[in-house]
């Protein structure tokens, strides 16, 4: 098909542009051959004419289809060319956040100025071992693929990392070497790739600076090479540097800096050992201050330094030479501030004592006045003679600035050279992959001497690309047989040699550097000369006669000839050199000695070639008289030399690219420049490869490939069996032109735009397709509808009729009815008002008559009672008239007998009245009288006058007393009214108070009832919430639980790595050590070095039941745990304190002898046996004392014969004393603990023995007794038993006497207990008082969550307390049960002496015979036991473990046999109380399954056949324990056979430790079996056909990258499931255990699914959303048939279906992203944005996730608080327990088959 026909309506094309490069547009109608003007549209809506050439009558390019942008690799397009690129990349990296592009062999980088969570470890490991295609571009396929090429290919590999400055090319070289260091670790402990990072520090320091463009730009180039030994594993590197940038040194641009270690010297200049080299600010120094720019925004240049001293450190750089290079350093500084003073036109001078000179001269150690001399001066020689010529003062500081740049120069190589040392290796290099970080093509206004060396190192290299891009294109035509046609491509040669050949340019110019009189114009002059007209890439400026123009690969340069001399003269003068090697300061020398002296040794390869690193290169053969000629060879000379070996080196390895891309000049994030981004393009060779790769056939289909993604441009007939002739039938109807495409052996290569073209027809066919579905469904939807309109309209029609024929019918029976319903009602209405007329009538009626009679009643009523009030009043009446009768009769009889009385008193004082009748009756009396009268008178005058005073007297007092009495009682009176007042108003207040109150009750009543309803209901709330706290804590908890053991089991799986790592070095060392020295023996690989930490109580045993090992050489000791050290040490000091314990009981028994000498006199039979056991017990204690004495002698001279690390080594000799230490240490306590039982038991019957005796002996009567006595005593005395009583009777005495003080002691301790009990009670008591004060002052609501707290606070210290109690009782409990069975046991041994003796004593030491006793022997049943040999031990092992076949014994016989037998083996043990038994088959139990393990630790059978079996003999061990929590679900048989003696909880420990590293081991086989089924299975196969289709592109994948695999499918991996369940269940593996491995198997899986799944784009589309949810439901499917639902297993795979889900589910509205934040909990944010990002639309008819709806995205989840990190942890390990799980199989029935071979084992 001619290109032009793809020029038709609604094609989209691009136009150069001079803003945007290129600018898209659409045609708005076809073109045909012969228009000159293409009528376009563009998107920003304006319509434009867009004129094509006359001459050339190029169309303008077309833009690929939408389905097309953003691919992987730029060669995979249909359209190859320059706005293609230009467009995917944009797209990538603006839209889509991707920094990384594939261009064919080129990794094009794209610097983010951000940091991106790309680079981590997780990273690194999704990267290993992947396939370059396979996976998305980074920097680490790269990586990889050299690895890979290395270890595959026996090739050593380059990686070409080369760009501008600032676009990143350090950092690319950085994380290419860390991918190295990461993935394939180290051969040696040296940590070299620790090293080699360690290297990038200390060269960015002295080798990079910052400039306009970059913060931390390389002013070198570097070429790495990383050296590995034949297992891959990094041994050593080397680094070659080129063109250090020196001018740097003396001059810095504006906005720039010198190298960052000056600024950072400045930074630290106040540290106490930078105070000598008198350093200021970075303002304060010529040499730093140029710039104006001393500070690096976000860089700390004072850490910066730490960070470089750190790195000197770890590479081997001493302090003394970091000093010095410090030195050297500010000595730099201190030289650029060195000024001078003109005396005349040809002559300068430096001021006296000149104070930057002098600091120079002291840091240097050289003389003051000869370096100012030759500052200022310098020397001219001649044939015949020499002379001293003084120089100007711009000579001088050219030459002070050319010195200080020689002195940088020597130093940088001086230090390259160092590190080259630090990394060099011994062990021989099998291989390397070299790194070069080289600047990139640079074009400025001004180009000098350093950008035409620049350009010519990057025209060699691109010649180099050039030729590898040609040469694979070649190698993929011949190997699919493709007819090869040379493709005409770029050749830089005449480029190059216009450079480098003879009367080139750098010939030309070192032959003007040796001409006395040579200038710069000169050197144009011939240049012009030379090449002008004569060469077609050599140009002259119109403008100018002292610049040149050349026409590089990627843009034509003019370069200003002004200072290419000088540069490359490099002129130094001789004098100030030698001035200088004169230097006091050691180091300083070392840079100027000869080439071949200051070369290190590990400066050269290991293949023996010339190192780069230190310039100029010498010939291998020196003559005498060489040295000057040397010496004046130009810089350009060195670089051509240099440049030439480096590709020699490229050469002979098989290169990779990576071109750094600098996007924009401003350093923003993500922010793309056309014009910058494609100027780059053209320099770094992209666009080279894509106009290399269009001119053959750059896209490229298998056959499967292309039928599955064009079936649809073929008809069923097209169809064959063989997929390859249907391919070539199809293409030949599609595709006319034959030469548009060819057929290779596995793929079809077409043109460029080809695949377009048939992407048009099936996007044409699909539309078509489309349109006659659409037409018919539109015209079955239209007919549907119409017969649906007719059936509803028929339906509506007999609805409304039928409607219409009831509404008729209903108005018939309306009328009907309303006719009824009219008499019916008239005759209710009427019958109505009758019935209401008659009711009210009645009702009148009734009124009436009530009212009537009511009325008649009350008359009655009231004529009733008239009469009887009359007959009241009438009585009233008569008693009112009878009383007042009665009244007026007594009235006139009172007055009547009054009127007599008067009248009789009137008669009698007429009487008495008359004198003569006194006289009469008085006669004689008057003068008596008359006396009387005047006595009386006078005493009554007396009286009178005497009572008339007094009662004046007291009526004046009287009167005053009332006076006061009444103002008193007027004050009452006020009082009281006043108190009255008050009491009214006190009475008013109180009743308004109680009213208040009352009031104020009732509110406080309902408020009260109120707030206990509130207490109530916050009582449920906080109950609840504490429910939920309770719950969310026990969830903390439980998650605490599982980090920790997660910690632990990661420590444990770190040991057994540790562990496995020393027995290989252990091995390797044997390996190398042939003949092994004389004295030494290998220990055996089964006892690991941290064998001790676990089965230290084995080590006991160890030492008699095996030969002593003895230490192996010093070089193979590997440093144990310091914590055991310390504990040894420990137990030292306690063995040293024993031993003084010991003497000084020995002291003080010696001082008793000594007392007790006379006393033994006296009984000297008795003291003299006495005597004669002191003094073998004391020669015994001496013995043991030498003896101690003897052992910390040895032990302390093996202290201090080694260090501390390997002192504690296995094997040493203070590890050997140690552990003989405490074996007999051990053992000694065991026995002595026996020996007191024994004694005990014996002196009390020894006593009660005595006793009898002792009275029957102070009985002197009775000669007898005393005949007896002395036969028993002598009886005794022949029997040894006299001393042994005594000495018994002597130690029961110091017994007590010890007990009582013992006694003494507890009682005091108990009485202090007491005390401190009292004390912290009343403690607590104050402080429950001053809880519950503040709680009282507390509002309600947080008094009770207080007091809540408080409580549960107080149960919790409550029942850690219990807890501790109860285990302390345990303990004690424990200890007392075993030492009842040591009594026990004694006692009964005991019992028959102590009968005999008593029966002695009854019947007078009379022996009679026994008659003997017929026992009848009872059949003794099978107790679970099993009885072996010590010997056999060996057997029993080997037999029952290390040749035990897994599959017979999991086919044939019961779960769990070994270990049910090797548990009956331990309680035999355990029943003969041999605790060396028990610990040493414990001990070859545990190593050999560790053997084991190590033997055939790859295979899943064997590694989960030993899992069940440790975890049942831990069951075993727990069930059979005699601790009543694991014995609550035996039987009363399986109770009796626990274990009676022995407490072997640490052995469970340590066999529950070795379950776990067991499980651990587990799941690491099955996830490298799983490994690699789970992305084929999971993602790439297509588990429901057709559903995925093909990429529309072919994927450019490399085939040196694609490895011959099998392809798995998911019903691989289900059927790998199954196998794992069916083993384990073979095995007998406990049901939780197989919920946990199933649980990690489903997380691996899902992992490794969605690890894969974020770093590959062609994986995120829709339809690959539904086959990972149907392969998911299958997995969900799987657990249902294994009832393995509850495992938690479906919990893991939940991100995986979340971001399924995320693939299929609508992404544009803010609804559907709200939907997407509520639905993808399970996934991170940068999991949902990455996977947004990365999807793709396989069809033109999806649509690509737009920006805005990302960013919505990524505003919603913001607040969202989860790990940043990208990928899943593939390798993390749940945390693993081992539930207890008894087993019902009883002991007693378990039978030994004969096939074990464990005949010598007997049934107990």
């Amino acid at each position: 098909m001619a290109a032009s026909e793809l020029y038709t309506k609604f094609a989209r094309v691009w136009i150069p542009d001079p803003e945007e490069v290129w600018k898209s547009a659409e045609l708005l109608k076809d073109y045909k051959p012969g228009d000159k003007v293409l009528l376009l549209h563009l998107e920003e809506g304006k319509d434009l004419e867009y004129c094509l050439d006359p001459k050339t009558k190029e169309l303008p390019h077309l833009r690929n289809p939408d389905i097309l942008v953003g691919e992987n690799d730029l060669t995979a397009l249909s359209y190859l060319h320059e706005p293609a690129v230009l467009h995917n990349l944009r797209v990538r990296f603006i839209d889509s956040k991707l920094i990384y592009t594939y261009c064919g062999i080129v990794l094009v980088a794209i610097n983010p100025y951000e940091q991106l969570p790309i680079y981590g470890e997780d990273i690194i490991n999704a990267y290993s071992g992947q396939n370059m295609g396979d996976m998305d571009p980074h920097i680490f396929a790269v990586a990889e693929e050299a690895y890979k090429q290395m270890a595959r290919d026996e090739r050593n590999q380059s990686i070409i990392v080369s760009g501008e400055s600032g676009a990143g090319k350090t950092v690319s070289a950085k994380y290419a070497m860390r991918y190295f260091a990461t993935v394939s670790g180290s051969a040696s402990e040296a940590n070299v790739e620790e090293k080699v990072l360690a290297s990038n520090p200390i060269m960015e320091s002295i080798g990079n600076a910052k400039t306009t463009r970059n913060d931390n730009s390389s002013r070198f180039g570097k070429y790495i090479e990383i050296g590995f030994d034949k297992r891959y594993r990094i041994i050593g590197a080397n680094m070659r540097t080129y063109l250090l940038e020196k001018s740097r040194v003396v001059f810095q641009a504006e906005e720039e800096r010198n190298y960052h270690i000056f600024y950072q010297l400045c930074a630290s200049a106040k540290l106490p050992e930078f105070k000598m080299l008198r350093l200021g600010n970075a303002d304060s120094f010529h040499y730093t201050k140029q710039g104006g720019s001393p500070m690096i925004e976000g860089v700390d240049d004072a850490k910066e330094m730490a960070h470089t001293r750190q790195a000197c450190t770890l590479l081997g750089i001493s302090e003394s030479y970091q000093m010095g290079i410090f030195r050297i350093l500010a000595g730099i500084l201190h030289l650029g501030n060195v000024g001078f003073a003109s005396r005349d036109s040809d002559s300068c001078t430096i001021p006296p004592k000149h104070e930057p000179l002098i600091i120079f001269c002291d840091l240097m150690g050289v003389d003051y006045e000869e370096m100012c001399h030759w500052l200022c001066h310098r020397k001219l020689a001649t044939a015949t003679e020499t002379y001293i010529k003084p120089i100007s003062k711009l000579q001088a500081t050219n030459a002070r600035d050319a010195l200080a740049k020689h002195i940088y120069a020597k130093l940088f190589n001086w230090i390259v050279d160092h590190v080259n040392q630090a990394l060099h290796s011994a062990i021989k290099q099998h291989s390397f992959i070299g790194v070069l970080d080289i600047y990139g093509f640079e074009t400025f206004e001004i180009n000098s001497f350093e950008q035409f060396c620049i350009n010519y190192a990057n025209e060699k290299l691109q010649q180099q690309f050039n030729m590898h891009v040609f040469k694979l294109e070649q190698e993929e035509y011949m190997k699919e047989e493709i007819p090869w046609t040379l493709i005409d491509f770029y050749d830089n040669q005449p480029c190059i040699n216009l450079i480098e050949s003879k009367l080139g340019i750098l010939d030309l110019l070192d032959e003007e550097c040796k001409m006395p009189k040579g200038t710069d114009d000169t050197w144009a002059q011939k240049l012009y000369n030379t090449h002008l007209n004569k060469c077609a890439l050599f140009e002259k400026p119109r403008m100018s006669n002292k610049a040149f123009i050349i026409k590089h690969f990627a843009d034509k340069v003019e370069y200003q000839c002004e200072g290419f001399l000088e540069k490359n003269k490099d002129t130094v003068f001789e004098e100030q050199i030698k001035v200088l090697k004169s230097s006091k300061f050691k180091m300083l020398p070392e840079l100027f000695q000869d080439d071949e002296k200051a070369i290190s040794p590990t400066s050269a390869t290991s293949s023996g070639r010339t190192p780069l690193t230190r310039v100029p290169v010498k010939p291998t053969k020196g003559r005498p008289g060489q040295m000057a000629k040397e010496h004046k060879k130009t810089v350009g000379h060195q670089f051509r030399n240099s440049l030439h070996l480096l590709m020699e080196t490229l050469n002979a390895t098989t290169p990779h690219y990576v071109r750094c891309i600098k996007p924009n000049d401003f350093k923003f994030p993500f922010t793309f420049d056309e014009k910058r981004a494609v100027q780059q393009l053209r320099a770094c060779g992209v666009l080279e490869t894509i106009r290399i790769s269009a001119a053959g056939f750059p896209s490229r289909w298998t056959y499967q490939e292309f039928f599955s993604r064009y079936r649809v441009l073929m008809k069923q007939k097209d169809v064959l069996g063989d997929r390859k002739q249907t391919c070539k039938n199809v293409l030949e109807k599609l595709i006319l032109d034959k030469d548009k495409y060819q057929f290779g052996k596995t793929k079809i290569f077409f043109r460029a735009g080809q695949v377009a073209y048939l992407e048009k027809l099936r996007a044409d066919k699909l539309r078509a397709a489309c349109i006659r579905i659409q037409k018919t469904i539109r015209g079955w939807l239209l007919r549907k509808k119409y017969l649906c309109m007719k059936r509803a309209a028929i339906t509506v029609q007999r609805y409304v009729r039928g409607y219409q024929a009831r509404c008729y019918a209903k108005f018939l029976r309306r009328t009907k009815a309303a006719t009824t319903i009219q008499k019916y009602w008239r005759m209710y209405v009427v019958r109505r008002r009758y019935k209401i007329q008659r009711a009210a009538t009645i009702v009148l009626q009734s009124y009436l008559r009530g009212y009537l009679a009511r009325n008649r009643y009350r008359k009655i009523l009231r004529e009733h009672k008239a009469v009887i009030i009359q007959k009241r009043i009438r009585g009233w009446l008569a008693r009112t008239h009878y009383k007042r009768t009665m009244q007026a009769i007594i009235y006139l009889q009172c007055c009547f007998r009054r009127m007599m009385a008067k009248r009789e008193l009137k008669k009698l004082k007429i009487e008495a009245r008359s004198v003569e009748r006194y006289k009469k009756l008085h006669i004689g009396m008057e003068n008596k009288i008359m006396q009387l009268q005047r006595k009386v008178d006078e005493q009554f005058q007396k009286e009178l006058n005497q009572n008339s005073e007094e009662l004046n007297v007291d009526f004046n007092a009287s009167a005053e007393e009332i006076a006061k009495l009444r103002k008193d009682l007027e004050q009452t009176r006020s009082e009281k009214k006043s108190i009255e007042e008050r009491a009214d108003k006190y009475k008013q207040e109180t009743e308004q108070l109680v009213s208040n109150l009352k009031e104020e009750n009732t509110s406080l009543k309902q408020e009260k009832e109120t707030l206990n309803h509130l207490i109530v209901e916050q009582a449920k709330e906080m109950t609840e919430t504490m429910e939920r706290k309770l719950v969310e804590e026990t969830k903390q908890l439980e998650l605490d639980l599982n980090d920790e053991r997660l910690r632990y089991q990661n420590l444990l799986n770190e040991f057994s790595r540790l562990e496995e790592r020393y027995d290989d070095l252990k091995e390797e060392m044997t390996l190398m050590l042939n003949v092994p020295k004389p004295g030494h023996k290998r220990t055996d690989s089964t006892h690991s070095s941290n064998e001790s930490e676990y089965t230290f109580s084995s080590e006991f045993a160890e030492t008699e039941d095996f030969a002593p090992r003895t230490e192996e050489p010093s070089e193979k000791k590997v440093p144990l745990d310091m914590s055991l050290f310390l504990k040894l040490q420990k137990r030292v000091t306690e063995l040293e304190q024993e031993k003084q314990i010991m003497q000084d009981e020995l002291d003080r028994k010696e001082e008793q002898v000594f007392r007790s000498k006379a006393k033994e006199e006296e009984r000297p039979p008795i003291r003299g046996a006495e005597l004669e056991y002191e003094s073998l017990k004391r020669q015994e204690l001496e013995s043991e004392n030498k003896k101690l004495k003897n052992e910390l002698n040895e032990l302390r001279k093996a202290l201090s014969e080694k260090s501390a690390p390997e002192v504690t080594a296995p094997g040493a000799p203070a590890y050997r004393v140690l552990m003989e230490q405490l074996t007999s240490v051990s053992e000694e306590l065991d026995v002595r603990k026996e020996e007191v039982l024994i004694l005990r038991s014996q002196l009390v019957s020894q006593k009660e023995a005595i006793q009898p005796k002792e009275e029957v002996k102070d009985d002197k009567n009775t000669m007898t007794d005393c005949t007896v006595l002395l036969e028993d005593v002598q009886k005794m005395k022949d029997k040894g038993e006299i001393a042994q009583a005594y000495i018994g009777l002597k130690e029961t005495n110091r017994l007590l006497e010890s007990q009582l003080q013992s006694q003494k002691r507890s009682h005091e301790n108990e009485t202090e207990a007491l005390r401190g009990e009292i004390q912290s009670l009343k403690e607590e008591n104050n402080r429950q008082q001053q809880l519950l004060a503040q709680n009282l002052q507390l509002p309600p609501e947080a008094r009770i969550e207080a007091s809540l707290q408080h409580e549960i606070t107080r149960l919790t210290n409550e029942n850690l307390d219990l807890m501790e109690q109860l285990e302390k009782q345990d303990k004690t409990v424990r200890k007392l049960k075993k030492q009842l069975k040591v009594f026990a046991k004694k006692i009964g041994e005991l019992e028959g002496i102590k009968v005999i003796s008593q029966r002695d004593r009854g019947l007078h030491i009379i022996d009679e015979p026994i008659r003997p006793v017929n026992i009848p022997r009872k059949e003794k049943d099978f107790q679970g036991m099993l009885e072996y040999k010590r010997e056999d031990e060996q057997k029993l092992v080997k037999n029952l473990i290390l040749e035990l076949k897994p599959r017979g014994v999991a086919v044939n016989l019961i779960p769990g046999l070994p270990a049910y037998i090797l548990f009956m083996c331990v309680r035999h043990a355990d029943y003969l109380n041999d605790d060396q038994k028990v610990r040493s088959l414990l001990t070859s139990t545990i190593n050999s399954i560790k053997k084991v393990l190590k033997k055939r630790g790859d295979d899943f059978e064997t590694v989960s056949f030993w899992l069940s079996n440790t975890c049942r003999f831990l069951h075993c061990l727990k069930q059979y324990s005699g601790e009543e929590g694991f014995m609550k679900h035996n039987t009363s048989r399986q109770n009796e056979h626990c274990l009676t003696n022995f407490d072997l909880a640490e052995y469970r420990q340590v066999l529950s430790d070795l379950a776990i590293q067991i499980y651990q081991q587990l799941v690491r086989v099955l996830e490298n079996i799983l490994q690699p089924m789970i992305v084929s299975g999971m993602l790439e196969h297509e588990t429901i056909q057709g559903v995925s289709g093909v990429k529309p592109t072919g994927l450019r994948k490399r085939t040196s990258s694609i490895a011959d695999e099998g392809t798995y499918t998911l019903d691989s991996i289900l059927r790998q499931l199954n196998s794992f369940h069916s083993v384990m269940c073979q095995h007998g593996m406990d049901p939780e255990l197989i919920k946990q491995v199933v649980k990690q198997m489903f997380y691996i899986v899902g992992a490794i699914t969605l690890n894969n799944l974020l770093l590959r784009k062609d994986m995120c589309s829709w339809s690959k959303g539904m086959q990972i949810r149907y392969n998911v439901s299958q997995l969900e499917e799987w657990l249902r048939d294994k009832n393995l639902m509850n495992s938690g297993a479906k919990e893991t795979l939940e991100p995986l279906i979340q971001a399924a889900q995320l693939l299929q589910v609508k992404k544009k509205t803010d609804d559907d992203a709200e939907a997407i934040c509520s639905m993808c909990n399970a996934l991170t944010t940068a999991q949902i944005v990455k996977v947004l990002n990365l999807y793709t639309p396989v069809n033109e008819f999806e649509e690509r996730v737009s920006v805005s709806f990302i960013r919505t995205i990524q505003m919603r989840l913001r607040d969202r608080k989860d790990s940043p990190q990208l990928l899943m942890d593939a390798k993390h390990i749940f945390p693993v327990t081992f539930p207890f799980n008894p087993s019902s199989l009883a002991l007693e029935t378990i039978q030994i088959p004969a096939s074990l071979g464990l005949g010598f084992i007997a049934r107990v």
